[in-house]
């Protein structure tokens, strides 16, 4: 975070939007109408749910990165067919004027003129979002880690050119954002992130040759995506989580720790150099650091509920098992070797886990392929980095993971 978040937000874009992340912050906002007004939604192909976000919200720009028909004015009328349904639905009228259409709409809706731009788009894809808001200096919420870490000093040196900030969202980062406020940045020890360890906890890696999708997909606490269930459930997402806490806060990675804690309470936790630990502690509800983030600081009734002081339970935490889950330290090694091996690890395995959901390789191969394709990449890192670096890069790695993928018959 590059400096102090502004008190009175107003004006928000959400990209993202009929994702689960996009749908909570909606949420959100509902709950404090007098407080945000949204002025801008994208989302991939859901339109008749973003026709009824826009018409509720009285949305002046939306976005839609698949055109439901082949030819732009099909496209175009397809959606004002989607917005008047909408509106004759919730006896609104349909406030729409500008439709951006393609793979390119949601970054010029992010580049639309807001004070806070919460990217919520899965995977590498979110990068030119990312850029959009930072280069016309609007401050921006990012619950799509993948543009940050790919991106790394292309998407830091496009927040301090223009001033804005970069915010997290992501559960574990929002409570370590909350407990550097317990101190200064000279007194930081540790930076501890926790895991819940995913449906496969505790699992030995012969027996995760065989696991299914569907077990993949079943989180013991959190509601999440394809993607980022499988992530969760590989660990992979712990890694890409210690690569946006390394750049978002500037600690180094051998001061970050990650423990596995499968009661999902403690969010995350800052260690400081007197052995104090401040932690973050709340249930399991992404409303919390939404309201957090898109509050500025302060804090918002969102609906989430507290934790019950007076009922007894019992927190656990304990060490990662690399040898099962060897991804995380994949993740690491590739963040430590910086320039495109981020861009390389996240793009191979969002082809991996496509992969894995086809039933063409074990829950295993995603981890193996990762490691196949970054030892593939070699060195390939240049400085300064380019977001045409960061992109060749991603596109390289995913053909070198399908090539993988095919290799094993």
């Amino acid at each position: 975070m590059r400096r102090s978040w502004t008190v009175n937000v107003r004006d928000l874009s959400v990209i993202g939007a009929t994702g689960s992340v996009g749908t909570q912050s909606l949420d959100v906002i509902r709950a404090h109408p007098d407080s945000f007004r949204v002025v801008g939604l994208a989302a991939g192909a859901r339109l008749d749910l973003l026709a009824r976000q826009a018409v509720e919200f009285g949305v002046p720009a939306i976005g839609l990165a698949a055109p439901p028909a082949d030819t732009e004015a099909e496209a175009v009328a397809a959606v004002r067919r989607a917005l008047a349904a909408a509106a004759a639905q919730q006896g609104r009228p349909d406030p729409v004027e500008v439709i951006e259409l393609g793979p390119g709409a949601p970054a010029r809706i992010a580049a639309r003129p807001a004070s806070v731009v919460l990217n919520a788009v899965t995977g590498a894809v979110g990068l030119d979002v990312t850029l959009a808001a930072l280069q016309v200096g609007t401050d921006t919420a990012l619950a799509n880690k993948e543009s940050l870490i790919i991106g790394g000093e292309v998407v830091l040196a496009a927040a301090r050119a223009s001033g804005a900030a970069l915010i997290p969202v992501d559960s574990e980062h929002s409570a370590i954002a909350q407990a550097l406020r317990s101190g200064r940045a000279d007194e930081v020890a540790r930076l501890i992130v926790t895991a819940s360890g995913g449906p496969f906890r505790g699992c030995t890696r012969a027996q995760l040759e065989t696991v299914t999708p569907q077990q993949a997909l079943a989180h013991p606490t959190w509601d999440m995506g394809r993607v980022i269930t499988t992530n969760s459930a590989s660990l992979v997402n712990k890694g890409l989580e210690v690569i946006e806490a390394h750049l978002l806060f500037g600690v180094p990675y051998d001061r970050i720790e990650v423990v596995v804690h499968p009661q999902s309470q403690v969010h995350s936790m800052v260690e400081f150099t007197d052995g104090s630990t401040i932690a973050q502690v709340s249930p399991p509800d992404m409303r919390l650091p939404i309201a957090y983030a898109l509050g500025a600081g302060r804090r918002l009734a969102c609906g989430a509920r507290p934790t019950d002081w007076t009922a007894a339970a019992t927190w656990t935490f304990e060490p990662v098992d690399h040898e099962a889950f060897p991804a995380l330290r994949l993740a690491i090694e590739a963040g430590r070797a910086g320039g495109t091996h981020p861009a390389v690890y996240n793009a191979a395995n969002e082809v991996l886990v496509d992969a894995f959901h086809a039933r063409a390789i074990p829950f295993t191969g995603i981890a193996d392929g990762i490691a196949a394709v970054l030892a593939e990449h070699g060195g390939g890192g240049t400085a300064p980095l380019t977001r045409d670096d960061v992109l060749t890069a991603d596109a390289w790695a995913r053909e070198r993971a399908v090539r993988w993928i095919g290799a094993r018959g």
